[in-house]
């Protein structure tokens, strides 16, 4: 925890997503809205609650109710433990509620600013895709028990609504170890309380976070990517008690839509060509025509000159008969009176 802790603090581009680790053997993969025991955040801008000591146009010292304070030149940070913003005071802080004071230059007025957060366990509602490989997961919905505390001697117990369980009709308890939970709180209580400052001679802070906080332009976006990360570091432990989400995978295949209507124009081709077809095979039986294909036989056989109509050359039928009668037949090539040529049988 203590490493998702710095990992969401120092995250510099507070890109923290609900990522969590996932198995999807197809690349495309989806869930039912799932409920996990969480960390949430909620801060609070109270910049107008700061109290500026300023002569002459300058600010040599800038205050909190009951909070922290800022005096001197330079830029600092002061952080400490306080309960100031009045919208804060419903919601039980089991983690942690502090309030930052930041001022760029104390002698600039307009410089200083001042958030409180606080920071709680509470259950979110996820919902979780996986397409071409890439998990997307966000929160759409959290829940918190504001009376639920947790103690030295007992633990911390959330008893959402059924409408947050991912189990129809089944309530789901979520439980936070108050050992677990002390050390987490005496932890962050430690280091978020510290103060740090930068001027013409170097820089020098209380503690990294504070720098990290001192250097973050948006210091609750900075806190709601912490909470992200405790999220997501809570999700991924396996305590041996609670289950594994299981989802649909999805997997490509190919159907094919047969559009009819396409097919009637190779369809009406097919017909009219067997129909011509069959018109012909009936025309030339009708006729008694002879089957002779693309035999060149024919041909020489019906030129003039070849004596075809003896007794012992009778008429062929058939292309078979017809090659077996050429192989009796000798002919030539003459040129004629006329300047021509013809195929003229030669005599035995």
């Amino acid at each position: 925890m203590k490493a998702a802790i710095y990992n969401g603090v120092f995250d510099f581009k507070e890109n923290a997503d609900f990522g969590v680790a996932h198995t999807c053997s197809t690349g495309h993969c989806s869930w039912q809205n799932l409920s996990s025991l969480a960390v949430c955040s909620r801060c609070v801008n109270i910049t107008s609650y700061v109290d500026k000591h300023c002569t002459n146009g300058k600010c040599y010292a800038l205050f909190l109710p009951n909070g922290p304070s800022l005096k001197g030149l330079g830029g600092q940070i002061n952080s400490s433990v306080t309960n100031i913003a009045p919208e804060l005071h419903e919601i039980e802080p089991s983690i942690l509620r502090f309030t930052s004071l930041i001022s760029r230059e104390i002698s600039d007025p307009d410089s200083a600013s001042a958030v409180e957060c606080s920071m709680f366990y509470c259950v979110g509602i996820y919902a979780a895709t996986v397409m071409d490989g890439v998990v997307k997961q966000r929160m759409l919905a959290s829940w918190r028990n504001d009376s639920a505390r947790h103690s030295v001697s007992s633990d911390l117990i959330l008893r959402p609504p059924r409408s947050f369980t991912n189990k129809d009709n089944q309530t789901m308890t979520f439980n936070v170890s108050h050992i677990a939970a002390a050390a987490i709180t005496d932890f962050m209580t430690k280091k978020f309380t510290g103060t740090g400052g930068v001027n013409n001679s170097g820089s020098v802070f209380s503690s990294d976070i504070m720098q990290a906080l001192y250097d973050s332009s948006n210091v609750t976006k900075r806190i709601d990517n912490l909470a992200t990360s405790m999220t997501n570091n809570i999700r991924e432990q396996d305590d041996g008690v609670s289950d594994s989400a299981r989802g649909i995978a999805w997997t490509n295949e190919t159907y094919v839509h047969v559009r009819w209507a396409w097919f009637a124009f190779p369809a009406t081709l097919i017909f009219m060509s067997s129909s011509f077809l069959l018109a012909i095979i009936f025309e030339t039986s009708y006729r008694d025509v002879m089957i002779w294909k693309s035999s060149t036989l024919a041909l020489l056989f019906h030129g003039r000159g070849l004596d075809l109509s003896s007794p012992s050359n009778r008429p062929v039928r058939r292309s078979s008969s017809m090659g077996s009668r050429a192989s009796n037949i000798r002919a030539e090539l003459l040129e004629t009176p006329e300047g021509g040529w013809r195929l003229v049988q030669e005599e035995d």
